[in-house]
C-alpha cells in the first residue's frame, strides 16, 4: 500500500483506476532525494505545482523516464469491504547514479496533449535508492495494491 494519499486523490483513485479513455493512464514519477515531507506533498493538486514545490526535483538519470503503468485495475472484495487498485511494477534501466526518495503515482487524463498542470497525483511511497546500479531499477507494488479504499 502506498505511504500516503493526496488530499484531491482520497476518495476518487478507485474510479480512476476504472475510466478506460484513449487517452488516460496512471504514471510513475521518481522523485530525488531532499523533497518535501509527506505532511506538504499531499497538500499538491498537480504535478506541475509539486515539483515547483521547495526540494521536490524529478528523477534525470540517465534511463529515466516516467513510467505509463500497465495493468490498472480495480478489485472490489465484498468480504474485506474495500477496494484495491493494483498495476504491473514499473521499472526502469538506469545507466547513472542518482539518490531518489519518493515514487508518485498520478494520473494523466490525456497522455497526448495534457501537461504537469493536468496531471493529479494520487499516492505516494517511499522508494530510497541511495546509489542505484546500472541495470534494472524495479519498484514492488504491494501485494494488496498501491491503493485501498475501505
Amino acid at each position: 500500500m502506498s505511504a500516503f494519499v493526496f488530499n484531491i486523490a482520497k476518495g476518487r483513485v478507485a474510479e480512476l483506476a476504472r475510466l478506460t479513455g484513449a487517452n488516460d493512464a496512471f504514471i510513475a514519477v521518481l522523485l530525488r532525494t531532499g523533497c518535501e515531507a509527506e505532511a506538504t506533498l499531499q497538500d499538491y493538486d498537480s504535478l506541475s505545482a509539486l515539483l515547483a514545490g521547495a526540494g521536490n526535483v524529478e528523477a534525470s538519470f540517465t534511463g529515466y523516464s516516467r513510467k505509463t503503468l500497465a495493468g490498472v485495475g480495480a478489485t472490489v472484495d465484498d468480504s474485506g469491504n474495500r477496494v484495491d487498485v493494483d498495476a504491473t511494477d514499473p521499472d526502469w534501466n538506469p545507466t547513472s547514479s542518482q539518490a531518489l526518495a519518493k515514487i508518485l503515482i498520478c494520473y494523466d487524463a490525456d497522455t497526448t496533449s495534457g501537461t504537469d498542470a493536468d496531471i493529479v497525483p494520487l499516492v505516494g511511497d517511499d522508494f530510497v535508492v541511495t546509489t542505484p546500479d546500472t541495470g534494472l531499477l524495479s519498484y514492488q507494488i504491494a501485494s494488496g495494491g498501491f491503493y485501498r479504499a475501505s
